[in-house]
């Protein structure tokens, strides 16, 4: 397929990306928000659309669950205002509210109740799997996105807004994270198709490799070192799992945005079908972030503790000590992947 086929825009999308931008015409303010704790896609996706609205003459103010990641402050800039200070107070007087890489109304944390009593349009821009409340009526999803940044791309794309060097970074930033540098099943011959497009548009590799994966700090390494004592691996079942204290962010004065990758050590242990990752959150609940390799589909499994995700990434949050939720997820892990049939290639 050329590269004209590989980034034409689906009907449905181009559909919904219209319908978003007929409700932007009669909503001059607009607060972007996304999932607490934001990831790389949701970071570049909120700055790439906070630049992308004054092109369609809209006003946009970013209001988080949680603070911005420091390891994603690049994306910032003078030309986006940030109230996640604020709270909820920061949302009123806005025209509508779009939830950004959010498949769930309670993933916005702090904001959820605010959010759900708002009587402006609510709109979602998202690929994980639809769920009983989401945060918007009006919305643009599709789980065979590899990120929510490539619908990012193809609503710019089809209204024809210009991608200027800091939207293409926000966007590479959003791709390149959530399919794990372009190594996880999501990466498709379509987003690299876009990533070539935002490399042409100024994107430097090497300098987003730097800031993303080549800048961590020392009690990053710390965390890890004392995080790897804890790793399990159930060989018989294929299934790994590592754990985090409740102590260790503040021990090793360390952000929530640390953990990122750690779930990555057990996944790759040789015959691992489905990895774990514990954090103890300090107040009788654990997050559990599921992820999987093969055939396991781990937002089945996560949506028994009241999770959910993607197929092959998925978490949830479960009431408990650490080491009773991790021993009860795990027993209920080898009873899940008891029952599955492994694939040829497993």
């Amino acid at each position: 397929m050329t590269l004209t086929g590989l980034l034409a825009v689906s009907p449905a999308r181009r559909a919904a990306i219209l319908r978003i931008a007929d409700t932007l015409k009669t909503t001059p303010l607009v607060a972007l928000t996304t999932h607490i704790n934001a990831d790389g896609d949701a970071a570049g996706s909120v700055s790439a659309l906070a630049r992308l609205l004054p092109q369609l003459g809209v006003q946009a103010r970013v209001v988080n669950p949680t603070p911005w990641p420091s390891i994603f402050s690049y994306l910032l800039g003078p030309d986006i205002t940030d109230r996640t200070a604020k709270g909820s107070s920061a949302l009123k007087g806005v025209d509508a509210i779009i939830a950004l890489d959010v498949s769930d109304m309670k993933r916005l944390g702090s904001l959820a109740d605010s959010v759900r009593g708002m009587k402006v349009p609510r709109i979602v821009i998202d690929h994980h799997v639809p769920t009983d409340e989401p945060a918007g009526e009006i919305i643009l999803d599709d789980t065979d996105a590899c990120a929510t940044g490539e619908l990012l791309y193809d609503f710019a794309s089809v209204l024809d807004l210009d991608v200027t060097p800091a939207i293409a970074e926000a966007l590479y930033t959003a791709i390149l994270t959530d399919t794990g540098g372009f190594r996880y099943s999501n990466t498709t011959p379509r987003c690299h198709a876009i990533a070539a497009t935002l490399l042409s548009a100024g994107v430097d590799p090497e300098e987003m490799y730097r800031r993303i994966y080549a800048s961590v700090s020392t009690g990053r390494l710390f965390l890890l070192r004392d995080s790897l004592h804890s790793l399990g691996h159930d060989p018989a079942h294929g299934i790994s799992w590592i754990c985090v204290t409740a102590d260790a962010l503040e021990r090793y004065e360390v952000s929530p945005e640390d953990l990122d990758g750690i779930v990555e050590h057990p996944r790759s242990i040789a015959g691992t079908r489905l990895a774990l990752f514990f954090r103890d959150l300090g107040y009788g609940k654990v997050k559990v972030s599921f992820r999987s390799t093969g055939s396991v589909d781990v937002n089945r499994f996560a949506r028994e503790f009241g999770g959910g995700g993607h197929a092959k990434a998925s978490g949830a949050l479960i009431p408990g000590t650490l080491e009773g939720v991790r021993e009860r997820v795990v027993d209920a892990a080898r009873a899940y992947v008891g029952e599955l049939v492994p694939t040829p290639a497993e």
